[in-house]
Protein backbone atom coordinates (compact mmCIF):
# COMPACT_ATOMS: atom_id res chain seq x y z
CA UNK A 1 0.00 0.00 0.00
CA UNK A 2 1.28 3.38 -0.83
CA UNK A 3 0.74 6.14 1.82
CA UNK A 4 0.62 9.38 1.35
CA UNK A 5 3.44 12.07 2.38
CA UNK A 6 2.96 13.81 5.02
CA UNK A 7 0.74 17.40 4.29
CA UNK A 8 3.35 20.31 4.16
CA UNK A 9 3.09 22.70 7.30
CA UNK A 10 0.99 25.52 7.83
CA UNK A 11 2.47 28.84 9.38
CA UNK A 12 1.20 32.54 9.98
CA UNK A 13 3.19 35.24 9.41
CA UNK A 14 3.24 37.63 12.51
CA UNK A 15 2.76 40.58 9.64
CA UNK A 16 -0.92 38.69 9.83
CA UNK A 17 -1.63 40.49 13.10
CA UNK A 18 -0.97 44.00 12.06
CA UNK A 19 -1.30 46.64 13.63
CA UNK A 20 -1.15 43.85 16.74
CA UNK A 21 2.36 42.71 18.05
CA UNK A 22 4.49 39.98 17.59
CA UNK A 23 4.07 38.38 20.70
CA UNK A 24 0.17 38.30 19.65
CA UNK A 25 0.76 36.31 16.72
CA UNK A 26 2.17 33.79 18.41
CA UNK A 27 -0.75 33.76 20.94
CA UNK A 28 -3.69 33.59 17.68
CA UNK A 29 -1.17 30.79 16.28
CA UNK A 30 -1.66 28.43 19.28
CA UNK A 31 -5.25 29.26 19.82
CA UNK A 32 -6.20 28.19 16.09
CA UNK A 33 -4.11 25.56 15.63
CA UNK A 34 -1.30 26.56 13.38
CA UNK A 35 1.74 24.83 13.27
CA UNK A 36 4.32 27.48 13.57
CA UNK A 37 4.98 30.96 12.62
CA UNK A 38 7.28 33.22 10.32
CA UNK A 39 8.38 36.26 12.13
CA UNK A 40 8.52 38.78 9.78
CA UNK A 41 11.44 41.05 11.15
CA UNK A 42 10.20 44.84 11.47
CA UNK A 43 9.76 47.77 13.61
CA UNK A 44 8.01 45.55 16.34
CA UNK A 45 11.47 45.38 19.29
CA UNK A 46 10.18 41.39 19.93
CA UNK A 47 10.53 40.82 16.32
CA UNK A 48 14.28 41.85 16.52
CA UNK A 49 15.35 40.08 19.77
CA UNK A 50 15.89 36.00 19.50
CA UNK A 51 16.20 35.51 23.11
CA UNK A 52 12.04 37.23 23.07
CA UNK A 53 11.07 35.02 20.46
CA UNK A 54 12.62 32.02 21.63
CA UNK A 55 10.39 32.43 25.03
CA UNK A 56 7.42 33.09 23.00
CA UNK A 57 7.91 30.32 21.05
CA UNK A 58 8.61 27.86 24.05
CA UNK A 59 5.72 29.17 26.05
CA UNK A 60 3.24 28.73 23.60
CA UNK A 61 4.37 25.79 21.77
CA UNK A 62 4.44 27.06 18.61
CA UNK A 63 7.71 26.54 16.58
CA UNK A 64 9.17 28.95 14.69
CA UNK A 65 9.78 27.62 10.77
CA UNK A 66 11.00 30.98 9.03
CA UNK A 67 11.80 34.03 9.41
CA UNK A 68 11.57 37.17 6.92
CA UNK A 69 14.47 39.10 6.62
CA UNK A 70 14.16 42.79 6.95
CA UNK A 71 14.07 44.38 3.55
CA UNK A 72 10.78 46.16 3.22
CA UNK A 73 10.68 50.05 3.05
CA UNK A 74 10.05 50.67 6.49
CA UNK A 75 12.58 48.23 7.60
CA UNK A 76 15.42 49.94 6.02
CA UNK A 77 17.42 50.49 9.01
CA UNK A 78 16.12 47.47 11.39
CA UNK A 79 19.20 45.34 11.42
CA UNK A 80 21.67 47.76 9.93
CA UNK A 81 21.42 49.63 7.02
CA UNK A 82 23.54 47.01 5.58
CA UNK A 83 21.35 44.59 3.52
CA UNK A 84 23.98 41.49 3.89
CA UNK A 85 24.23 42.33 7.46
CA UNK A 86 20.30 42.17 7.23
CA UNK A 87 20.72 38.81 5.58
CA UNK A 88 23.25 37.59 8.22
CA UNK A 89 21.94 38.60 10.66
CA UNK A 90 18.25 37.01 9.39
CA UNK A 91 20.26 33.85 9.09
CA UNK A 92 21.90 33.86 12.59
CA UNK A 93 18.00 34.43 13.86
CA UNK A 94 16.88 31.39 11.79
CA UNK A 95 19.60 29.04 13.15
CA UNK A 96 18.99 29.61 16.72
CA UNK A 97 15.58 29.49 16.27
CA UNK A 98 15.38 26.57 14.69
CA UNK A 99 13.62 27.97 11.45
CA UNK A 100 14.79 26.51 8.06
CA UNK A 101 13.99 29.37 5.77
CA UNK A 102 14.92 32.82 5.58
CA UNK A 103 12.90 35.11 3.03
CA UNK A 104 13.90 37.73 0.93
CA UNK A 105 13.23 40.54 -1.36
CA UNK A 106 15.07 41.42 -4.26
CA UNK A 107 16.86 44.31 -3.63
CA UNK A 108 15.28 48.20 -4.47
CA UNK A 109 17.10 49.50 -7.78
CA UNK A 110 18.40 52.48 -5.59
CA UNK A 111 20.30 50.08 -3.61
CA UNK A 112 22.76 49.37 -6.81
CA UNK A 113 25.80 48.23 -4.95
CA UNK A 114 23.60 44.92 -3.31
CA UNK A 115 21.88 45.24 -6.80
CA UNK A 116 24.82 43.86 -8.77
CA UNK A 117 25.60 41.53 -6.39
CA UNK A 118 22.59 40.08 -5.07
CA UNK A 119 22.48 37.18 -6.89
CA UNK A 120 26.28 35.54 -6.61
CA UNK A 121 25.93 36.86 -2.84
CA UNK A 122 22.33 34.65 -1.96
CA UNK A 123 24.27 31.74 -3.57
CA UNK A 124 27.22 32.63 -1.56
CA UNK A 125 25.57 33.17 1.87
CA UNK A 126 23.51 29.67 0.93
CA UNK A 127 26.91 27.44 0.65
CA UNK A 128 27.45 28.72 4.05
CA UNK A 129 24.67 27.04 5.39
CA UNK A 130 21.38 24.89 5.51
CA UNK A 131 19.34 27.47 6.05
CA UNK A 132 16.88 28.25 2.57
CA UNK A 133 17.46 31.81 1.39
CA UNK A 134 14.00 31.81 -0.81
CA UNK A 135 14.06 34.90 -3.07
CA UNK A 136 10.66 36.00 -3.27
CA UNK A 137 8.68 37.13 -6.43
CA UNK A 138 7.77 40.79 -6.31
CA UNK A 139 5.78 43.40 -8.52
CA UNK A 140 6.40 46.35 -10.77
CA UNK A 141 4.87 49.60 -8.61
CA UNK A 142 2.03 51.37 -10.53
CA UNK A 143 0.11 54.68 -10.38
CA UNK A 144 -2.69 55.27 -12.43
CA UNK A 145 -1.69 54.45 -15.83
CA UNK A 146 2.48 54.82 -15.25
CA UNK A 147 4.74 51.94 -13.98
CA UNK A 148 7.85 51.98 -12.33
CA UNK A 149 10.02 48.77 -12.22
CA UNK A 150 11.27 49.15 -8.60
CA UNK A 151 13.48 46.07 -7.79
CA UNK A 152 16.45 44.71 -9.40
CA UNK A 153 18.29 42.46 -10.96
CA UNK A 154 14.23 42.43 -11.59
CA UNK A 155 10.84 41.87 -9.11
CA UNK A 156 10.48 38.03 -11.24
CA UNK A 157 13.14 35.77 -9.43
CA UNK A 158 12.51 33.31 -12.27
CA UNK A 159 14.81 35.76 -14.49
CA UNK A 160 17.84 34.89 -12.21
CA UNK A 161 19.28 32.09 -11.00
CA UNK A 162 18.71 31.32 -7.14
CA UNK A 163 18.75 27.83 -5.14
CA UNK A 164 15.51 28.32 -3.40
CA UNK A 165 12.36 30.77 -4.24
CA UNK A 166 9.23 32.14 -2.18
CA UNK A 167 6.11 32.41 -4.16
CA UNK A 168 3.69 35.15 -2.76
CA UNK A 169 -0.09 34.85 -4.38
CA UNK A 170 -1.03 38.53 -3.00
CA UNK A 171 2.57 39.63 -5.70
CA UNK A 172 1.56 37.45 -8.50
CA UNK A 173 -1.88 39.19 -8.30
CA UNK A 174 -0.42 42.77 -8.01
CA UNK A 175 1.89 41.43 -10.35
CA UNK A 176 -0.98 40.43 -12.74
CA UNK A 177 1.32 37.16 -13.48
CA UNK A 178 0.02 33.91 -14.79
CA UNK A 179 0.57 32.26 -11.27
CA UNK A 180 0.50 28.31 -12.44
CA UNK A 181 3.11 29.60 -15.22
CA UNK A 182 5.35 30.67 -12.50
CA UNK A 183 4.85 27.28 -10.65
CA UNK A 184 6.20 26.02 -13.12
CA UNK A 185 8.73 27.81 -13.83
CA UNK A 186 10.04 27.75 -10.21
CA UNK A 187 9.30 24.40 -10.14
CA UNK A 188 11.28 22.16 -7.55
CA UNK A 189 13.44 25.18 -6.03
CA UNK A 190 10.11 26.58 -4.92
CA UNK A 191 10.94 26.24 -1.19
CA UNK A 192 7.72 28.34 0.31
CA UNK A 193 4.51 29.69 -0.01
CA UNK A 194 3.18 32.60 1.38
CA UNK A 195 -0.80 32.13 0.70
CA UNK A 196 -2.74 34.81 -0.20
CA UNK A 197 -5.29 36.85 -2.76
CA UNK A 198 -5.92 39.35 -4.46
CA UNK A 199 -7.53 40.77 -7.96
CA UNK A 200 -4.73 42.20 -9.72
CA UNK A 201 -5.26 45.69 -7.62
CA UNK A 202 -2.06 48.10 -8.26
CA UNK A 203 -2.30 47.50 -4.59
CA UNK A 204 -0.85 44.69 -2.50
CA UNK A 205 -3.86 43.42 -1.03
CA UNK A 206 -2.95 40.13 1.09
CA UNK A 207 -6.85 39.26 0.65
CA UNK A 208 -8.00 36.26 2.61
CA UNK A 209 -7.27 32.82 -0.01
CA UNK A 210 -10.32 32.65 -1.44
CA UNK A 211 -11.83 35.69 -1.46
CA UNK A 212 -9.79 37.11 -4.88
CA UNK A 213 -8.81 35.68 -8.30
CA UNK A 214 -5.64 33.94 -7.51
CA UNK A 215 -5.55 30.26 -8.08
CA UNK A 216 -4.70 29.89 -4.48
CA UNK A 217 -6.67 25.91 -4.52
CA UNK A 218 -4.90 24.87 -7.29
CA UNK A 219 -1.42 26.27 -6.19
CA UNK A 220 -1.98 24.52 -2.96
CA UNK A 221 -3.52 20.89 -4.59
CA UNK A 222 -0.69 20.91 -6.82
CA UNK A 223 2.24 21.51 -4.29
CA UNK A 224 0.65 18.81 -2.07
CA UNK A 225 0.25 16.14 -4.72
CA UNK A 226 3.89 17.10 -5.97
CA UNK A 227 5.38 16.11 -2.58
CA UNK A 228 6.31 20.15 -1.83
CA UNK A 229 8.72 20.01 1.42
CA UNK A 230 8.14 23.49 2.27
CA UNK A 231 6.09 25.34 4.14
CA UNK A 232 2.73 27.39 3.48
CA UNK A 233 2.39 30.58 5.31
CA UNK A 234 -0.88 32.66 5.90
CA UNK A 235 0.29 36.06 5.13
CA UNK A 236 -2.45 38.32 4.30
CA UNK A 237 -3.87 41.60 5.82
CA UNK A 238 -5.89 42.48 8.66
CA UNK A 239 -5.93 46.10 8.76
CA UNK A 240 -8.89 46.60 8.39
CA UNK A 241 -10.72 44.07 11.26
CA UNK A 242 -13.11 45.68 13.06
CA UNK A 243 -12.14 44.26 16.52
CA UNK A 244 -9.97 41.11 17.53
CA UNK A 245 -12.63 38.63 16.96
CA UNK A 246 -12.92 39.43 13.50
CA UNK A 247 -9.11 39.61 13.16
CA UNK A 248 -9.03 35.93 14.79
CA UNK A 249 -12.00 34.73 12.08
CA UNK A 250 -10.13 35.72 8.99
CA UNK A 251 -6.72 33.69 10.29
CA UNK A 252 -9.09 30.72 11.50
CA UNK A 253 -10.57 30.98 7.84
CA UNK A 254 -7.31 31.45 6.19
CA UNK A 255 -6.31 28.24 7.95
CA UNK A 256 -9.31 26.21 7.00
CA UNK A 257 -9.14 27.06 3.33
CA UNK A 258 -5.37 26.21 3.51
CA UNK A 259 -5.98 22.88 5.12
CA UNK A 260 -8.79 21.43 3.13
CA UNK A 261 -6.91 22.20 -0.17
CA UNK A 262 -3.80 20.41 0.81
CA UNK A 263 -5.66 17.69 2.10
CA UNK A 264 -7.92 17.46 -0.95
CA UNK A 265 -5.04 16.77 -3.30
CA UNK A 266 -3.71 13.89 -0.39
CA UNK A 267 -7.23 12.37 -0.61
CA UNK A 268 -7.20 12.10 -4.24
CA UNK A 269 -3.59 10.66 -4.12
CA UNK A 270 -5.21 7.66 -2.47
CA UNK A 271 -3.79 4.43 -1.32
Amino acid sequence: MRFPKPEPKVALSTASVYPETTATAFEIAARLGYDGVEVMVWTDPVSQDIEALRRLSDFHGVPVLAVHAPCLLITQRVWSKDPWNKLQRSREAAEKLGAGTVVVHPPFRWQRAYAREFVRGVWRMADETDIRFAVENMYPWRYRDREMLAYAPAWDPTEEDYRHFTLDLSHTATARNDTLAMVNRMGDRLAHLHIADGNGSAKDEHLVPGRGTQPCAEVLEHLAASGFEGNVVVEVNTRRAMSPAEREADLAEALAYTRAHLAAASRTAGP
